[in-house]
């Protein structure tokens, strides 16, 4: 790298509207499930975005800071993944290169216990690695206020040339720069692709190219490892030697022990820096949790925070990551983050609280829909009953769901906040058309008109969950009432909490939906009594599909309870029951007044009519969509026209 200062200030160039750029390696990480296995044992693998940079650039995007990640993706399956899954976190992903010539990288993983983590890493000739100076563009690196630079891509002369590249813009433009020493041996040609989870190998010519680095930096953060690695000889030497050769801020990083700064010179005692606050929990799988680490680090950092809260921050988000089984998907957003540091843990495993689990699953859920309506078809016994009746042949419902799907996609007309609700029995083609359309998609589960609630097919929910697709949505109806009795009532909320486990195990959005007039009238607590029980169970679904309430003092009260228990939850969504359209548009005007009502989602009311028809061939398909689009839209045109008068 050329001995470049400085530039001559910030005002040389615009303000930089990013808070980091980070560079380097991104990769899937499949790691195994069954904890305590070999990886050659392993039968199961979770998917998630990995790589020291791309890390970082979502821990950082998490807490808040508005970040970039320079890296490349093959131009296949696993690369749009990991862009997709930057775009969804808040990174920019203009620097993301995609290569057509080579895959992305992947590592795989088990915990085999609280200290050994074998680790494969499949790198060859792989998109990240194939990045050179020509890939760094000068604009994206100006418009942050620092950029970090990783270890492993100064292991090769192409990568390494990017990176110094991408330090002397930094540089010029008054820009700060961070080195993450990031040391995995192998990655260097020192070790065996066996030996992935190897932490140190000395190395004459790794520290001697990695000290080319040191003085450029103004902040460069390592394990105890790392920073032999990068300064020769025992810890205490090491220091030494990096800070001779670099004025920057050192943060050593201690694993249980948290971490020391060093802002000055380094004290015969490793103790005597600045410490932040640290997080004593049960360790579940180390890697990543540097990655983490950084990230709070830099919230601290370039937020201009004292030292100390910096490392608390730092050393607290590593304890998550630590806790966890995979890394970015695990990381802390910043409501998290807060509610820790607040109120702490009574669980030495972070991943057993579930407080900050639901936090966790609520602040990094995919982005929700501040409006949802739907056509309601996953109904199965009604139109059996219906075809038996006219003498149709029962697989004829799997195509008129169909035909549902086609006549929802066009009113949707490729506008977000449409979707569908399709049953596994008659509505697997129905949802294979559905992908093509951006529709939410949602599912029941229960065996229909059950009480006490059963859940179809199997009683092991949680397996069937396996096989969905994330992002389909978990539906299942429960027939309850205040006035049912004790055993019957815990019965049903036992198995909604069976559910609500499962669903959160298998990362899928749950929706419960609550019928109490077939027992009893409503009254104008009914049904924010049943949601009361619900909660006090512990069971916080994603969204409520409930009957139209009798009052509006009834929906104040639903309201009140959801705001009270879960302030994620994404809303709730009307029931039409077969009304008919004058009583489903007199029981819109009722909620449109409440904000925790985002839509509907009606079936019998649009389709029965139709359906009945199609069944007895007296119409075709055409005019089976048009029937339901129209009807369809009739209720969207009359759900959004009181919604904007609300608000008006």
């Amino acid at each position: 790298m050329p001995e470049s200062g400085r530039g001559s200030g910030p005002e040389s160039w615009p303000e930089p509207t990013l808070d980091v750029v980070t560079v380097g390696r991104s990769s899937v990480d499949l790691y195994g499930k069954q904890i305590g296995s070999r990886l050659e044992d392993v039968s199961s693998f979770a998917k998630s975005v990995g790589g020291c940079p791309a890390n970082i650039a979502i821990g950082a995007a998490r807490l808040g800071l508005r970040s970039a990640l320079v890296t490349g993706v093959g131009d296949e399956q696993m690369g749009r993944f990991i862009r997709e899954q930057l775009v969804r976190e808040g990174v920019v992903v203009d620097g993301v290169k995609i290569d057509r010539d080579r895959l992305s990288a992947l590592v795989l993983l088990s915990v085999e216990n609280d200290s050994s983590f074998p680790l494969l890493f499949v790198r060859e000739n792989c998109a990240d690695m194939a990045l050179s100076e020509d890939d760094i563009d000068p604009e994206l690196i100006r418009s942050a206020k620092a950029l970090v630079v990783t270890g492993t891509h100064f292991s090769q002369d192409n990568v390494a040339a990017a990176q110094f590249r991408a330090m002397e813009i930094a540089r010029a433009a008054g820009r700060r720069v961070v080195f993450d020493i990031d040391y995995r041996p192998n990655l260097w040609g020192l070790a065996g692709h066996a030996a992935g989870d190897e932490r140190f190998i000395a190395s004459d010519s790794v520290s001697a190219h990695l000290q080319t680095v040191l003085p450029h930096c103004d902040l460069i953060v390592g394990t105890e490892e790392e920073v032999r690695i990068a300064g020769g000889g025992d810890v205490l030497s090491a220091l030494r030697t990096v800070r001779s050769l670099s004025d920057a801020t050192i943060v050593l990083k201690r694993g249980p022990m948290g971490c020391v700064v060093y802002a000055g010179a380094i004290p015969d005692d490793l103790d005597t820096g600045i410490v932040g606050r640290g997080f004593p929990i049960e360790v579940h799988n180390v890697l990543g949790a540097g990655d983490a680490f950084m990230a709070g680090f830099l919230r601290g950092w370039l937020r201009d925070e004292p030292i100390e809260t910096a490392a608390t921050w730092a050393n607290a988000c590593g304890a998550f990551a630590v806790s966890r089984l995979l890394c970015s998907p695990e990381y802390p957003t910043w409501q998290e983050l807060n509610w820790f540091l607040e109120h702490g843990s009574e669980h030495h495993a972070l991943r057993h609280d579930p407080m900050l689990n639901h936090i966790h699953w609520a602040t990094t859920r995919r982005p929700r829909r501040e409006t949802l309506m739907a056509l309601a078809i996953d109904h199965r016994a009604q139109l059996e009953a219906v075809a038996d009746r006219l003498g149709a042949p029962r697989e004829r419902i799997s195509a008129f769901k169909s035909l549902a799907v086609a006549a929802t996609a066009q009113v949707a007309d490729g506008r977000p906040g449409f979707g569908i609700l399709l049953d596994e029995t008659y509505g697997r083609d129905a949802m294979a058309d559905a992908a093509s359309h951006p529709l939410w998609v949602g599912r029941p589960v229960e065996q229909p008109g059950s009480r006490p609630l059963r859940f179809e097919f199997t009683q092991d929910i949680g397996g069937r969950l396996a096989e969905w697709p994330v992002t389909h949505t978990v539906k299942c109806l429960a027939f309850m009432s205040p006035d049912d009795d004790a055993a019957l009532m815990t019965e049903q909320i036992e198995t909604l909490r069976t559910l609500y486990d499962a669903a959160r195990t298998n990362q899928l959005e749950l929706l419960v939906e609550v019928i109490s007039s077939k027992q009893a009238p409503l009254a104008g607590d009914t049904t924010a009594s049943i949601l009361s029980a619900i909660y006090a169970a512990g069971i916080k679904p994603d969204w409520w599909k409930l009957e139209a309430q009798p009052t509006s003092d009834a929906w104040a009260a639903i309201e009140t309870v959801i705001a009270g228990a879960d302030p994620w939850c994404r809303g709730i969504v009307l029931l039409g029951l077969e009304a008919p359209a004058a009583a489903l548009r007199e029981a819109f005007a009722r909620a449109a007044d409440f904000n925790i009502v985002k839509g509907f989602a009606v079936g019998r009311t649009i389709f029965s009519d139709c359906a009945e028809k199609w069944l007895a061939g007296t119409i075709g398909d055409e005019a089976a969509i048009a029937t339901m689009a129209a009807g369809f839209n009739d209720l969207v045109a009359t759900w959004q026209q009181l919604r904007d008068s609300q608000t008006a």
